[in-house]
């Protein structure tokens, strides 16, 4: 989450207007993440948060995130639920954005993982994953295997100020993942960006995901994938198996894993952590003059890309 747009009181008030929440008390700019302008909106009658869609998410995706969400919130999931206007609509435009409110969630997003943390991960990622079987709409992946290359090329003449060698180093990565990328994994709707501060927890009960605006339809595997690079990972370099256990243990109880998905984690593994590392890249060398949110190391998913390139199997995740 982070703040990119302003909004102005008489604009915020119009807004709310438009919902049965009552009167404005309090609006306060979020500044973390990387995508959207998110503001924690208190009314007079419950907290929300209030979501304006910047560039990088696209209109016409919009009704597949926020009926994902209500999808999922229908199906017992805990996740936000965007609010419907007296109008009927969840979508609107604010400041010439579309922009939606919804639903506040309780809980904390944990700042030092535990493997209580990612034995839960695990379960609620399982749950997911079914839940989002019945939902009827479909997108796309525009960042798994096909969209690495523009990332790269929109970075390769700078990224020697990153690593010296670092374009060079990614062609490469991704000319190998191209020849052993997997295909017709299970799949279905997956988050696709469930890092740690996109999931809160009570003590040590998980309570809930948020931001699913990169959500699609891929290999579920490839979502754990993404899960493995963003929470089991100390100091940003050295993978803790532990966690990885406890996470993958705790998915496969309620959803097991085929044959074809164990032996392919290690390729998924390696994919989702150069994902990662292109995204931050391009951010890295081309951050937002006068945004709130700081860019992320993109060499913090270099370090776990060297790692994936070593394992065998996935014996190296901790699954027999």
């Amino acid at each position: 989450m982070a703040v990119y747009t302003e909004v102005s009181d008489t604009d915020l008030h119009d807004f709310v207007a438009q919902y049965d929440i009552g009167e404005v008390i309090a609006c306060k700019g979020i500044a973390e993440g990387v995508e959207n302008s998110n503001y924690l909106l208190r009314t007079t009658v419950d907290s929300y948060i209030l979501t304006l869609y910047e560039k990088r998410v696209r209109a016409e995706d919009l009704p597949y995130f926020l009926g994902l969400m209500e999808h999922l919130a229908k199906a017992g999931q805990a996740c936000p639920t965007p609010l419907h206007g007296r109008d009927g609509e969840t979508l609107r435009h604010l400041c010439g954005k579309p922009a939606a409110i919804i639903t506040f969630l309780d809980g904390m997003w944990p700042k030092r993982i535990q493997p209580f943390h990612c034995a839960g991960l695990g379960a609620a990622l399982a749950s997911f994953h079914l839940a989002g079987q019945s939902f009827p709409m479909t997108r796309a992946n525009d960042l798994s295997l096909a969209g690495w290359q523009p990332l790269l090329d929109a970075s390769a003449a700078r990224a020697h100020e990153v690593r010296p060698g670092l374009a060079e180093d990614l062609a490469g990565e991704l000319q190998f993942l191209g020849n052993n990328w997997p295909d017709n994994l299970p799949g279905g709707v997956i988050h696709a960006d469930l890092f740690p501060d996109n999931v809160f927890f009570m003590g040590e009960r998980l309570s809930g995901m948020i931001d699913f605006y990169f959500a699609c339809n891929d290999a579920f595997a490839y979502d754990l994938a993404i899960c493995l690079n963003a929470w089991c990972f100390e100091d940003g370099k050295n993978f803790n198996i532990t966690k990885a256990r406890q996470m993958l243990h705790s998915y496969r109880r309620i959803r097991p894993f085929s044959e074809a998905e164990l032996a392919a984690l290690p390729i998924l593994a390696r994919g989702s952590a150069l994902r990662f590392l292109l995204t931050r890249l391009y951010d890295w060398l081309y951050h937002p003059e006068g945004a709130l949110v700081r860019p992320k190391d993109p060499l913090e998913y270099y370090a776990r890309l060297r790692f994936h390139r070593q394992t065998t199997g996935p014996g190296a995740y901790g699954l027999d």
